[in-house]
C-alpha cells in the first residue's frame, strides 16, 4: 500500500516486533514493501480502517463486504496430484486434481503479483491439543483477513514461540490475485489450491474469509486420520458429568446454535479431532451464520455480534447510526460472524476435554419434511447415515444457492472438506464409537408438515428438548417404534415435546402424500449410496432404507 501512499500506516513502527525468524523468503516471497507480523486485534482494526477495508459498527465489531464472494466457491477447490497424494485422495468433484506444474505456475505468478505489496502474517496452530496440533502460517494482503485468522486459529502465547515458529503448512490468501483458466487450468478466476507435498496452499480471487478456515480444515482432514485421529466437521460440547457430545452437520443445520447450550460447556462450533485421549477443537474461534439471529433464541451468539473483536461479513448496517440489521438479507443469506471462542461465556477455556463422546448426533435439515425429529441409530445405521450425509444446503452457504434449500447428500456431513474416501472416515468413527460405547442419534432440524414452502421449520424449542432428553438419558427407557422404511428407532414420547410431533406424518394434510414423499426420499438414499458401495462392508450397505413402492 505504501508504494501508492508515501506515509506511514498505524502499525508501521511495530510491524517486525513479533516476527518469526522463519521469513517469507522461505516461501519464495521477495521484494515486498513491508510485512506486518502477528499484529494483535486492536492494531489490525487500525490498519483495516486506515486502508478502507471495512467499518466499525455499534458495539465495536468490524464489518466487511466481501463483494460477489459471499460464500464458498465449492467448485473451485483443487488438490495437487503428486506422489504423496496420488493413492490417498478421493479424487472427484470435491477434490479436483491439479498438476504440480499448474500449481507451480500459478504460485510463481502470485509471487510476482505480490512484489512491492504489504502483507500481513499470522503464525499459529490448528488443534488445541499440544500433542496433535499443526503449526500454520496465514499470509494475507488484507488486514481484516489477518484478524480473521487470528480469531480462528490458536495464537502462540509469547514472543519466543513466535520467533521460533516454523510452519508445517502455509496458506497465502490474495483476493485481488486472479487465476487464469487458460494458463492455470482452473474453472474460473477463483481458485483454492492445496499442495500437501509442499505444505502450501493458495486462496485466489475471493474475499470470502471462510475459504481460509476451510482450507486449513481440509489439510487437517487429510493428515490427522493418517495418524489415527478422527477429523470431524462437527460442533462439540460437554456436560457437568464430563460427557462430551458431538453435533455433525452442514452449515445452517444447527451445529453452532444447538451446541451453544447454556446447560453445557462449549468445546467448539465447527471442527474437531477425536484422539485416544478425548475431543479437541481444531480452532480458536467460531464462524457463525447470523441471518435473523435473535437475542431471545440465541443470546450467546447474538451478544457476540455487538462486541469489539468480532468480524461481521456482509451484515447490513446503517452508515449514520452504525447499528446493524441482522434480519436484512440484502447482500446475502449467508451473513457471518467470526469471533474468539472465549466470547461465549460457558466455553471450555482449554478447547479440549480428556473424555470420549457419550452421544454422537447427526443433524439433518430435511427439506422434504418427512424424517422424524429424532431417531436412535444402531452402529451399522450410524455408519450408513454418516457416509450418506443426507441434508439440505441452506441458502447462501455456497455460491449459486438461492433462497430455497437444495437437497443434497454430503458424505461425512462435510464432503467438500473430506479428502479421503468417506469409508476411511466412517471406519475410524465406528472404531472409536465401538470402543467408547457412544450412542448415535439422527436429528431433523428441517421442515415438518410438508416440504420447504409448504410446511414450516421445526421448532428449535422442541429440538432442544429432544436433544436434552437424549443427552440426559431420559430417552433410554421410553418406548420406541421401528421406522417402516429406514429401520431406525423413533421414541414415542419425549419430555417437553408433544407426542404428535414425534410422528411426522401427523403434521401432513395427506398421509398418502407423506408416504409417497418419504418413499421418494428412500429412493434417493439408495441411489446415492451406490457411489460408495464398493469398499463398504455388506453389514453397513444392507441397513439402507427399504422402499414401499417400486
Amino acid at each position: 500500500m505504501t508504494k501508492y501512499l508515501k506515509f506511514d500506516t498505524p502499525a508501521v513502527k511495530h510491524a517486525d516486533e513479533l516476527a518469526s525468524d522463519y521469513k517469507l523468503i522461505n516461501h519464495g516471497l521477495s521484494h515486498l514493501d513491508r510485512v506486518f507480523w502477528n499484529l494483535p486485534t486492536a492494531a489490525l482494526y487500525e490498519e483495516a480502517v486506515f486502508r478502507g477495508e471495512g467499518n466499525i459498527v455499534n458495539g465495536g465489531p468490524f464489518i466487511v463486504n466481501t463483494g460477489k464472494w459471499t460464500a464458498r466457491a465449492a467448485n473451485d477447490k483443487y488438490v495437487v496430484r503428486e506422489h504423496t497424494t496420488e493413492d490417498k485422495i478421493w479424487w472427484g468433484v470435491h477434490n479436483r486434481p491439479m498438476s504440480p506444474d499448474k500449481f507451480s505456475g500459478m504460485l510463481v505468478r502470485l509471487m510476482a503479483f505480490l512484489q512491492g505489496e504489504e502483507l500481513f502474517v499470522q503464525d499459529g496452530y490448528v488443534g488445541a491439543d499440544p500433542n496433535y496440533r499443526m503449526r500454520v502460517r496465514i499470509i494475507t494482503d488484507k488486514a481484516w483477513q489477518s484478524m480473521f485468522a487470528r480469531n480462528m486459529f490458536i495464537i502462540p502465547q509469547n514472543k519466543d514461540e513466535l520467533k521460533n515458529h516454523v510452519p508445517q503448512f502455509t496458506l497465502i490468501a490474495s483476493p485481488s490475485f486472479k487465476a487464469d483458466p487458460k494458463i492455470d487450468g482452473t474453472r474460473s478466476e477463483t481458485a483454492i489450491a492445496l499442495n500437501f507435498g509442499q505444505g502450501l496452499g493458495i486462496v485466489a480471487g475471493t474475499h470470502y474469509a471462510g475459504e481460509i478456515k476451510k482450507s486449513i480444515f481440509t489439510v487437517m482432514n487429510f493428515l490427522k486420520p493418517l495418524e489415527g485421529i478422527m477429523a470431524m466437521h462437527c460442533s462439540a460440547n460437554v456436560g457437568e458429568k464430563n460427557d462430551p457430545a458431538l453435533f455433525f452437520g452442514l452449515s445452517g443445520t444447527g451445529k453452532t446454535t444447538l451446541s451453544a447450550d447454556p446447560k453445557r460447556k462449549l468445546i467448539g462450533d465447527d471442527e474437531h479431532g477425536w484422539s485416544s485421549e478425548g475431543i479437541f477443537n481444531f480452532e480458536n474461534g467460531c464462524y457463525a451464520k447470523v441471518i435473523r439471529l435473535s437475542a431471545e433464541a440465541e443470546p450467546e451468539i447474538f451478544s457476540c455480534t455487538h462486541r469489539f473483536g468480532t468480524i461481521l461479513e456482509n451484515v447490513v448496517f446503517d452508515p449514520a447510526s452504525r447499528y446493524i440489521d441482522l434480519d436484512d438479507e440484502l447482500l446475502t443469506e449467508n451473513t457471518r460472524a467470526s469471533y474468539p471462542l472465549d466470547f461465549i461465556p460457558n466455553a471450555v477455556p482449554e478447547k479440549m476435554v480428556n473424555a470420549h463422546p457419550k452421544d454422537v448426533i447427526f443433524l439433518t435439515c430435511d427439506a422434504h419434511g418427512v424424517l422424524p425429529p429424532i431417531a436412535r441409530l444402531d452402529l451399522n445405521r450410524s455408519m450408513y447415515h454418516f457416509i450418506s450425509g443426507y441434508t439440505s444446503k441452506i441458502a447462501g452457504t455456497e455460491i449459486g444457492l438461492g433462497v430455497e434449500p437444495e437437497v443434497t447428500f454430503s458424505a461425512c456431513f462435510g464432503a467438500p472438506f473430506m479428502v479421503h474416501h468417506p469409508f476411511f472416515y466412517a471406519d475410524l468413527l465406528r472404531r472409536k464409537m465401538e470402543k467408547h460405547g457412544s450412542r448415535c442419534w439422527l436429528v431433523n432440524t428441517g421442515w415438518v408438515g410438508g416440504k420447504f414452502g409448504v410446511g414450516k421449520r421445526i421448532s428449535i424449542r422442541h429440538t432442544r428438548n429432544m436433544l436434552n432428553a437424549a443427552l440426559e438419558g431420559k430417552l433410554d427407557d421410553v418406548e420406541y417404534r421401528t421406522d417402516k422404511l429406514f429401520g431406525f428407532e423413533v421414541p414415542l414420547t419425549c419430555p417437553g415435546v408433544p407426542e404428535d410431533v414425534l410422528e411426522p406424518s401427523n403434521a401432513w394434510g395427506s398421509k398418502q402424500e407423506y408416504w409417497m414423499r418419504y418413499d421418494a426420499l428412500a429412493a434417493r438414499y439408495i441411489e446415492n449410496f451406490k457411489l460408495f458401495a464398493e469398499g463398504v462392508p455388506e453389514d453397513v450397505a444392507d441397513v439402507g432404507p427399504k422402499r414401499m413402492m417400486k
